[in-house]
This record gives C-alpha cells, sequence and structure tokens, in this order.
C-alpha cells in the first residue's frame, strides 16, 4: 500500500526527466523510506533539503552529458556552448570598453582625466559606491572565463554572477532612489544579456558535464582576438559606437568565422554550436533592438542610423542561418 509519503516523494521525483525516473526512481525512493517508521509516513513530507537535491539533480539530468538520451545530450552542450561563448564576449567587451575609456581620458589632458575621475567620487556616497562596483565587478567577465577553460567551475561560478551585477542597478534604481527608470527596455535588454550567460554557467557546468572547449585555437588567443575585434570596431568607427556596437560586431564576425570553419571541417558538437550561438545572436539583437529604441526620434546623424540598422539586419539574417543550422544538424537521423 502506498503511504502519502512516498507518494509525495513520487511527485517530486516528476521534476526528474522521463528516462532518469525509469532508471532510479524505484532505488530512489526506496532510499527516502528505508530509516521512516511505517506509522508516521502519512504524516511526513520530504525535507526542504531533499527538494531542492532533486531539483539540482532534474537540472543536472536535463543538461546531460554522452550517456543520455540524445535530446538532453544535445540541450547540455547547447547550453554550455552558449555560456562559454556568451562568458568570452562579455569579457572581451568589457576589458576594451575600460581600456579604451582609460586611455581616451588620460591622453586627453587634467581636464578629461578629472571628468573621469568626477564619475566615481562626484555625487555622494551611493552613487560613489555604484560607480566603482559598475566598474570593478564587470571585469569578473575575464576571471568567469578563463576559469572556465581551466575546470574552476566555481571560481567561474562566482565571477560571472558577481560580474552581472551591476545590470541590475538601473531596474533597482528607481526602488531604492527617486530617480525614475530610463530607458526600460534597454535596461531589461541589457541585464537579460548579462543574467542567462551568467545562470547558465551555473546550471550548465555541473560536476558531471565535460569540461570546456572552443571550437578553435586557444583560450587566450580567443580572448585577444575579440578584445582586438570589439575594441578596434569602436576605435576606428567612434562615430557609429555606442554600447550594443561593439558586442553585435564581434558576434557577427565571430558567427561568420564559425559558419566559415563549419564548411570546412564537419564537427560532431556543429548542431548544439549553431543552437548556442543562435541563442546568444537573439540577445545581442535583443541588445542591439532596445539601443535603437532609446535612440528613436532623437536628431542623430543618419551615419549612425544606418550603421545601427546594418548591424541589426546582419544579427537578424545570422540568427535565422544559424537556427537553420542547427535545425538541420539536429533534427532526428
Amino acid at each position: 500500500m502506498t503511504t502519502l509519503l512516498e507518494a509525495r516523494y513520487r511527485t517530486v521525483l516528476r521534476l526528474l526527466p522521463a528516462y532518469y525516473r525509469e532508471a532510479r526512481e524505484e532505488e530512489m525512493v526506496e532510499v527516502y523510506l528505508w530509516d521512516v517508521d511505517q506509522e508516521t509516513q502519512d504524516q511526513s513530507r520530504p525535507t526542504l533539503g531533499e527538494v531542492a537535491s532533486i531539483a539540482a539533480l532534474a537540472v543536472r539530468s536535463r543538461l546531460a552529458t554522452t550517456g543520455a538520451p540524445r535530446r538532453y545530450a544535445v540541450f547540455g552542450s547547447a547550453v554550455r556552448n552558449f555560456a562559454l561563448y556568451a562568458v568570452l564576449l562579455q569579457a572581451a567587451v568589457i576589458v576594451s570598453d575600460e581600456v579604451l575609456r582609460v586611455t581616451w581620458s588620460a591622453t586627453r589632458g587634467p581636464r578629461e582625466w578629472d571628468l573621469f575621475l568626477t564619475g566615481f567620487t562626484g555625487s555622494g556616497p551611493l552613487p560613489t559606491v555604484v560607480a566603482i562596483a559598475g566598474w570593478v565587478l564587470p571585469l569578473l567577465w575575464t576571471v568567469g572565463f578563463f576559469a572556465l577553460v581551466h575546470d574552476r567551475r566555481r571560481l567561474a561560478r562566482a565571477a560571472v554572477l558577481l560580474a552581472a551585477l551591476p545590470s541590475l542597478w538601473p531596474l533597482i534604481e528607481p526602488l531604492v532612489t527617486e530617480w525614475p527608470m530610463s530607458a526600460p527596455y534597454f535596461a531589461t535588454a541589457n541585464a537579460l544579456f548579462a543574467w542567462l550567460p551568467a545562470l547558465a554557467v551555473c546550471a550548465a557546468y555541473h560536476r558531471d558535464a565535460p569540461s570546456a572547449a572552443l571550437p578553435v585555437g586557444t583560450p587566450g588567443l580567443a580572448f585577444l582576438a575579440c578584445c582586438v575585434v570589439t575594441g578596434g570596431s569602436v576605435a576606428l568607427l567612434p562615430t557609429l559606437a555606442d554600447i550594443a556596437w561593439a558586442p553585435a560586431t564581434c558576434f557577427v564576425l565571430a558567427a561568420l568565422g564559425w559558419l566559415l570553419l563549419r564548411t570546412r571541417r564537419a564537427e560532431p558538437g556543429a548542431g548544439s554550436g549553431a543552437l548556442a550561438l543562435a541563442v546568444l545572436g537573439l540577445l545581442v539583437l535583443a541588445v542591439r533592438a532596445a539601443s535603437l529604441l532609446l535612440w528613436s526620434g532623437l536628431p542623430l546623424p543618419a551615419v549612425y542610423l544606418a550603421g545601427a540598422y546594418a548591424q541589426a539586419a546582419a544579427l537578424t539574417l545570422l540568427v535565422l542561418v544559424l537556427g537553420a543550422v542547427a535545425r538541420r544538424d539536429l533534427a532526428p537521423r
């Protein structure tokens, strides 16, 4: 006879994917019930710790590795690739942007340098803390990337979560200050661009997951190349550069390079890589579109708007192509 406690455990175990339940459900129920008195089982419930451990197992088994059913293995690989590519892009954008800002301020005379420092010290205690955190914490994207590729997973998770924190400030600021929220669409898109990769790192690089690996090159070379592209796109075309310009340019070139590499050599995980890039492209496109909404109606130079719309068109086309590639490669055979 099934007791209430057993029924409750089986209900919680429904969080697990079907393939895992079929193999392990009876064993897990037996383990959970073995030291519980039969007379008290109708008054007992699964503990919060047990529910949390089952939920974590559900995430791990859905973001699975080789050996699991194909759709779970592919989904896990795609999320891991997405996390790795997105963290690399974030790291390169932040480093190149901060290097350019410091270089510009330091080489334009004392007035420009004082203006740069005033951004950290001239507005009161709370804005000062926010400004310093907004400058320092995003640098942890770089720490997170290199920790990830060197299989330091706890460090990688901590680094990317801290690096993503400043993206929440525009959403929190109206709640703790008198300033109204400005550009809500852009603030939301930017927060998603930071937090989805951070959460993907935490979920997909679990203890059973394989080590992170780039499709080509070494981590240092890939990071340097992305920094050159993001920084160079701003330095060469400063009149076109807004906050979305550098990541969009880097993504477009990287995705084109990935597609070219794919035509020259076939890889077993190409479908999950295409899916990962398509999702990352959607995030970058969301930031690009939100920035266009931010600037709409303002008397901006035509060349600026033309560059932004051209970037949005290129991103849209690449997302569609990558989605088609992923669909073809992941189709059942």
